[in-house]
């Protein structure tokens, strides 16, 4: 059987990504699993209670990273196993780049620290898709919720500049979106890529065997 392919959806709250997801959701066919970080879990409820919390930076990186093996041994190691193409809104590099911010006053280099953590244990992504918004502009739209600690303008900068750190550390791995532009243009953009991702896996499977 053939190996499934993941897929992750990154960006600043506000770039877009739920709405692009719930498209990706309406509009792809075949062996998809569509999942989450923080995950439906207990461990994903624990995160979701600490950011609510607002806890010390440190102890919530660290229920981060055990939400993120719980995904990856439950869900996304069994369902790439069996030959499904795995898409997740948000991911390690959520990780690497929101708390490369909060735990910046205790190390010299957060982001590396973070990413040290993951390493021999997490699975690379195959794939991810960087939804690219200027700050300002993402923080206007989120206005349907009561906005978290992780929801400012300057903050967000930062995490984007992380974000784009990343980029440039894996070109091959990320894809920019430019999601300023119009979100219908944004989710056609997205889907179209995808598609050509699963079109270009499968054939390589094809021609291998």
């Amino acid at each position: 059987m053939k190996r499934g392919i993941l897929v992750t959806l990154e960006g600043i709250d506000g770039c877009g990504k739920s709405s692009v997801l719930a498209h990706l959701e309406n509009s792809l066919e075949g062996r998809i699993i569509f999942t989450s970080e923080p995950t439906k879990g207990w461990t994903g409820k624990v995160v979701k209670k600490s950011i609510q919390s607002n806890a010390e930076p440190l102890t919530e990186a660290f229920l981060f990273v055990a939400d993120h093996a719980y995904h990856v041994r439950s869900i996304i190691e069994p369902a790439l196993d069996e030959g499904w193409t795995v898409i997740s809104n948000r991911y390690s590099d959520s990780r690497y780049a929101y708390q490369g911010v909060l735990l910046k006053p205790f190390f010299k280099d957060a982001v590396k620290w973070l990413k040290d953590m993951h390493r021999g244990w997490t699975i690379t992504p195959d794939k991810t898709f960087l939804l690219l918004v200027e700050p300002q502009t993402a923080v206007s739209r989120i206005t349907t919720r009561k906005k978290t600690k992780f929801e400012n303008a300057e903050f967000l900068a930062k995490v984007q500049r992380n974000y784009l750190r990343l980029a440039g550390e894996e070109p091959g791995r990320f894809v920019k979106i430019d999601a300023n532009a119009p979100l219908r243009n944004v989710k056609k953009d997205v889907e179209i890529k995808i598609k050509e991702l699963i079109r270009t896996h499968n054939k390589r499977y094809i021609h291998k065997n």
